[in-house]
């Protein structure tokens, strides 16, 4: 008993414990990524289970149906996730084919980018000017009849009146130059009324179509061409 002592006090003095043990740990990403692959193969078994049970079903009632083992379960859904791999791939391609550059990954789905989505204050600009160019080939159209002239003023005959009244349906005219030519050096021809605030859009006699301020435009008028 008494040479057993000195081994029972030495097990029960606590010894000091030895740090620095090294410890194996995944980065953040790298942990999602795990996380994820983790859960994609417990759906697919689960998948591959769920098929082999449910044709198994089926075969008693069809004796024709050979009896499917886990193996060939596993290699069934392996080919149906191509096959869907194969029909998504190609949708998207032919999306982005269809539309190039105009979509961008936003988590697992895409969606148009925010700069190919035009604001309404821009569909209002595109608007505006279209009404321009439709009076601009209106003008021109009656200016190739009449020896190079515009009309004489916005209420002569030749030039539809739908074509002089701007956006809106307010019924306004373009403030119209008149004793112009087509063609001739750059100056304002026809441009937008009061209605739309300080910067407008100007019709030139070279068939040019700009947005001006207010300002620059009656300094264009008052030097007989542009600014």
């Amino acid at each position: 008993m008494t040479s057993r002592l000195p081994f029972v006090l030495f097990l029960l003095t606590p010894a000091v414990a030895l740090a620095g043990m090294p410890s194996f740990l995944l980065t953040e990403i790298a942990t999602q990524r795990f996380q994820a692959i983790s859960f994609f193969l417990a759906l697919f078994l689960l998948v591959t289970f769920a098929v082999r049970a449910l044709w198994n079903r089926l075969g008693r009632d069809v004796p024709r149906l050979p009896k499917l083992g886990f193996g060939s379960a596993l290699a069934l859904v392996f080919l149906w996730g191509l096959g869907f791999q194969l029909v998504l791939s190609m949708i998207a391609g032919g999306r982005e084919l269809m539309t190039p550059g105009a979509w961008e990954k936003k988590g697992v789905t895409y969606q148009l980018k925010e700069s190919e989505l035009p604001s309404e204050q821009e569909l209002v600009l595109q608007a505006r000017r279209q009404r321009l160019e439709e009076l601009r080939v209106a003008l021109w159209a009656y200016a190739a009849g009449h020896g190079s002239e515009f009309p004489p003023s916005d209420f002569a005959p030749g030039v539809p009146e739908e074509r002089w009244k701007v956006l809106g349906g307010s019924g306004l005219h373009f403030v119209y130059v008149s004793g112009l030519e087509a063609d001739a050096p750059a100056t304002p021809l026809a441009y937008e009324p009061g209605l739309f605030g300080p910067e407008r859009w100007v019709l030139f006699t070279d068939g040019d179509i700009r947005r001006m301020p207010i300002a620059s435009i009656h300094e264009a008028l008052a030097a007989g061409g542009t600014p």
